[in-house]
């Protein structure tokens, strides 16, 4: 178990001096919960606030395990047991796990500290090359920096301008590339374009019309060649999202590029619609 060193996130050497500003690994881990993680998923729940009798209901009740009852005492027995239960599951279950507790923490804020177990958590995602975050108590998909700030600006700018409708399915396509075991790539390319075919109506006034048609007809929308982007990146998901065929099927980076091209449209569209 971690000691309690008190104070917070914030104090650490690394943050006071500014040696956290790097990006972080390249992102190398997705489908896999590396066993270093696992064993920091258990201590970080203890260094914020849970012991192991709590954290072991959890922990059984993600994995649909039955606690051993010949474990009565928390150090080593149950703890033991804890890491047993978390090194031995599936790995996607870890995630699960990640989420229970999290969620758990965010009921109980006054007994255990879910802003430090969050903090913690997505800085060892960075600094290990694991593509998920932890946000608002649900693993998500974490991409590049770029795609982050990306998609960021993208869902911001999409709120701030009224289109909620065009924001649900940017985030729907982040939740598609999170799925676990496998991710909906399909799913993604189909939600982030939606998103934009959403918003290309709504600004030109032609709400029946498809984004391909838009684009035809509103060639000032988007200053050329730029509109090509747009209309390249709708017959891709045309081509692969909406009419799949046998045997094909977009890739994890390529469902991520037409996610991350429809919020940096989506952010363009919104803010040209303000001014």
């Amino acid at each position: 178990m971690l000691p309690d060193v008190g104070g917070t996130v914030a104090e650490l050497f690394s943050i006071r001096h500014g040696f956290n500003q790097s990006p972080g690994a390249e992102i190398t881990i997705r489908q896999d919960a590396p066993h270093n993680l696992r064993g920091f998923v258990v201590q970080l729940a203890y260094n914020c606030g849970l012991t192991p009798s709590p954290l072991r209901e959890l922990v059984c009740l993600v994995l649909r395990e039955r606690p051993d009852q010949n474990n009565w005492s928390e150090y080593p027995n149950i703890d033991g047991e804890i890491q047993m239960l978390i090194d031995s599951c599936v790995w996607y279950r870890v995630y699960d796990v990640i989420e229970r507790i999290a969620q758990f923490m965010m009921d109980t804020p006054y007994s255990y500290d879910g802003g430090k177990f969050g903090q913690e958590l997505n800085s060892f995602f960075v600094d290990t090359g694991i593509g998920w975050k932890l946000a608002n108590g649900q693993i998500e998909t974490r991409g590049s920096e770029s795609f982050e700030n990306v998609t960021t600006r993208g869902t911001s700018a999409l709120s701030e301008s009224g289109f909620q409708t065009a924001n649900k399915e940017i985030h729907e396509s982040i939740l598609d590339l999170s799925r676990r075991p496998e991710p909906d790539m399909s799913g993604a390319i189909h939600h982030a374009m939606a998103a934009l075919e959403c918003v290309s109506r709504e600004i030109c006034g032609e709400r029946n019309a498809t984004l391909g048609e838009v684009m035809k007809r509103h060639r000032e929308l988007v200053p050329p060649p730029l509109n090509e982007v747009v209309s390249k990146a709708w017959g891709y998901a045309s081509e692969y999202s909406r009419h799949a065929r046998e045997g094909q099927s977009p890739t994890f980076d390529e469902a991520e590029l037409v996610v991350g091209i429809s919020a940096i449209m989506c952010t363009y569209l919104a803010r040209k619609q303000r001014k």
